[in-house]
């Protein structure tokens, strides 16, 4: 399995963090500056964004990340059209393939890097 930029940057980061405690006391406290003292480069964040850093390396707790909740568009039904085009058939095991190892998704963490300039 290849890893993507922001995976590898992401990996980096986690990686300095684990092995020097100075620099994830900076990356907690002040997660764009640590970032950009440790890449050399200024990060780009949208407008109205922080990037927020979680030490959740005790090991004798259970942490759970509560993402965003989805946005509540209005109550639409598809007309014929929109479900014709949408309408397909399952295959036998549902949406992965028999030989899809677990038939499960498991995420990666990543990192956006596009945020770098």
């Amino acid at each position: 399995m290849e890893f993507t930029q922001e995976q590898k940057f992401y990996a980096q980061i986690v990686q300095k963090a684990w092995e020097d405690a100075e620099f994830k006391k900076e990356l907690v406290a002040n997660p764009v500056a640590a970032i950009e003292k440790f890449t050399g480069k200024k990060m780009n964040l949208p407008a109205g964004k922080t990037l927020v850093v979680k030490d959740q390396s005790d090991d004798t707790a259970i942490y759970i990340n509560i993402p965003a909740a989805a946005k509540k568009e209005a109550d639409t039904e598809l007309n014929e059209e929109q479900l014709e085009a949408v309408a397909g058939g399952v295959i036998d095991g549902g949406c992965f393939p028999p030989d899809f190892p677990g038939g499960i998704w498991h995420p990666t963490p990543t990192f956006p890097t596009d945020l770098l300039i």
